[in-house]
């Protein structure tokens, strides 16, 4: 895909897209070809596959963490509530 079709799906300038395309190309994430003019880039789905084996190594971790910041956040609610002489 050239980089105006890229530009073309997000509401930035085109030069921000061409520094975000620089820094997916530097991790090796993309690889960008230049034919004449026109800038092309390809995903590369190795890389990305990488990636979301990393954050799936986390992911359990973090839901973990979510779930007992919630309850944590609840119980604090329970004790405003019953503090303040309030109930639902």
């Amino acid at each position: 895909m050239n980089l105006g079709a890229i530009a073309e799906h997000f509401d930035i300038s085109r030069p921000a897209i061409s520094q975000q395309i620089k820094i997916l190309n530097e991790c090796g994430i993309i690889e960008i070809k230049r034919e004449g003019r026109e800038t092309f880039c390809a995903i590369r789905p190795k890389e990305l596959k990488k990636i979301a084996d990393w954050i799936a190594q986390y992911q359990g971790l973090w839901e973990e963490r979510i779930d007992s910041f919630e309850e944590y956040v609840n119980q604090l609610h329970i004790k405003k509530t019953k503090k303040n002489g309030k109930s639902k």
